[in-house]
């Protein structure tokens, strides 16, 4: 799995998250990894999408995607079953998985202990939201990851990261 697509704080915007969300899928990615303050339903259901068939004729599938929520996820419990009954991987509050280079971790990036525990681990890669902040730097082993946001930002932007090849991108949204 090694391109993924990382989008954070959409904050219930739900047209503008759909919006990103195929501005990713036209980078070939893996899977689609939210990394919190999704705020409402019509967020989740942006993530629900099938990728474009592949010039060889197969058909289309739909893309896995991961999330964990924020700080301004107030009805947890709700949005948590719907994720689920929709068939999003819902690893709140901190998701992990293996790619390439060892271990990713990812969180909103709200609670600095669980940045702080996470970064003590040393995984390969740590991607978190909160901030409306893109974020590319390394600390030790870590390369720390914030995509930027989908609400509140001096621009909106998304990212696609090819664990494979150790490449972050960066991807401007428009806002309209």
């Amino acid at each position: 799995m090694p391109r993924l697509g990382l989008l954070s704080d959409s904050h219930g915007r739900g047209e503008i998250t759909r919006r990103a969300v195929e501005l990713l899928l036209q980078h070939r990615i893996d899977r689609l990894i939210h990394l919190g303050d999704i705020c409402c339903e019509s967020v989740l259901d942006a993530m629900i999408v099938v990728a474009p068939e592949t010039k060889s004729g197969d058909t289309a599938t739909r893309v896995p995607a991961s999330l964990v929520l924020g700080n301004n996820d107030f009805d947890r419990d709700k949005m948590i079953l719907y994720a689920q009954t929709m068939g999003l991987d819902v690893a709140d509050p901190v998701g992990r998985m293996q790619v390439e280079a060892g271990e990713l971790v990812y969180l909103h990036g709200d609670d600095e202990s669980a940045m702080a525990r996470a970064l003590r681990a040393k995984p390969a890669y740590l991607c978190h939201g909160h901030s409306h902040l893109r974020r590319d730097e390394r600390s030790g082993p870590t390369r720390i990851i914030n995509p930027g946001a989908l609400y509140r930002a001096t621009e909106y932007s998304v990212a696609v990261l090819d664990t494979a090849a150790d490449a972050l991108t960066f991807y401007r949204v428009d806002a309209w």
